[in-house]
């Protein structure tokens, strides 16, 4: 399984002062989104859901990607949506006030078709510039947007020139045979809101994340690269994920908020934070752990939850 992706670095420059939220990916997700739709779509005040457009619609696709009426994938007919085709990973650093001609950097992951849309986003970061940012609407200047060292965008000569996607290449063989014990941690950075059953898992065994990364993973490829299915035994692999066991776990759920415009409420946005150390046989788990990393795991991954790191 090959899933094609390219994560970009954006540079903004302050120009009133902006004040973000603690957890700053609301804000520029938020932003993004309303940036977007202001700039695309063409019936302003119509639910995409009912839309006629919403087929060749880049808005539609981005933030209301649906699964077709035949779709039968992982039992897709139980859900509305599909995940989105883009992260967004909000600055470290824990200040929340930039002051005019101060620097503001995030990355933006694009994975998919998406990749072909990234002068929408672009645009769309633009015109938030514009629009303003944050609890008091502070404006800035979108200055670059790179590609590791390679320049995409820059605002002196306002010409895109995006480079090729990279490639993830995951394993749909699990060899279970040569079987070693060894130690894994795992450092969730953000949030990870991670549902098994329908609920919020706040003990993360093994076999959960397993089947959490394989089921994101497994959509992402169908729905936003190749429309295949995986060749994974999925009930084999969890079978013997569950073998692996939790060997410390540091991880604590952390509650936090945020509002959401579009649909007029405040939501609960909390997860699973913190380190934990699985014991086991790692080896075979090992392609689709890597690729989490990349790719984030859970719920709110375009929020940029979900991150986390894997120390072995």
């Amino acid at each position: 399984m090959t899933i094609q992706y390219n994560k970009y670095s954006l540079t903004l420059e302050a120009i009133d002062t902006i004040v973000l939220p603690p957890y700053k990916g609301s804000a520029i997700r938020g932003g993004f989104g309303n940036a977007i739709r202001k700039i695309v779509c063409t019936l302003k005040h119509q639910q995409c859901k009912g839309c006629m457009l919403k087929t060749s619609c880049v808005y539609a696709y981005i933030f209301e990607t649906s699964p077709k009426s035949r779709t039968a994938i992982l039992n897709m007919g139980k859900y509305e949506q599909v995940p989105h085709p883009f992260i967004i990973e909000p600055p470290d650093d824990i200040g929340r006030v930039f002051n005019p001609s101060e620097k503001i950097c995030f990355n933006l992951i694009l994975v998919g078709k998406a990749i072909n849309y990234l002068p929408y986003f672009i645009l769309a970061f633009i015109e938030l510039g514009t629009i303003g940012l944050g609890s008091g609407r502070g404006k800035y200047r979108l200055i670059s947007v790179k590609d590791g060292d390679k320049t995409v965008y820059d605002i002196d000569d306002r010409q895109i020139n995006p480079g090729l996607p990279k490639e993830l290449i995951i394993s749909e063989a699990f060899n279970f045979e040569n079987v070693s014990e060894e130690d894994v941690k795992l450092r969730f950075i953000t949030h990870a809101r991670i549902l098994d059953n329908r609920d919020f898992v706040v003990k993360l065994d093994f076999h959960i994340l397993v089947k959490a990364l394989m089921r994101r993973l497994h959509m992402l490829y169908y729905f936003h690269c190749n429309e295949k299915e995986s060749l994974w035994k999925h009930n084999e692999i969890i079978d013997k994920a569950k073998e692996v066991k939790i060997a410390e776990n540091t991880s604590k759920w952390h509650d936090w908020e945020r509002y959401s415009s579009r649909q007029g409420i405040r939501m609960k946005m909390g997860g699973l934070k913190g380190t934990i150390t699985y014991r086991g046989n790692i080896e075979p788990f090992l392609s689709i752990i890597s690729v989490g990393e990349v790719l984030h795991i859970g719920k709110g991954t375009s929020f940029g939850l979900g991150k986390y790191v894997m120390i072995k």
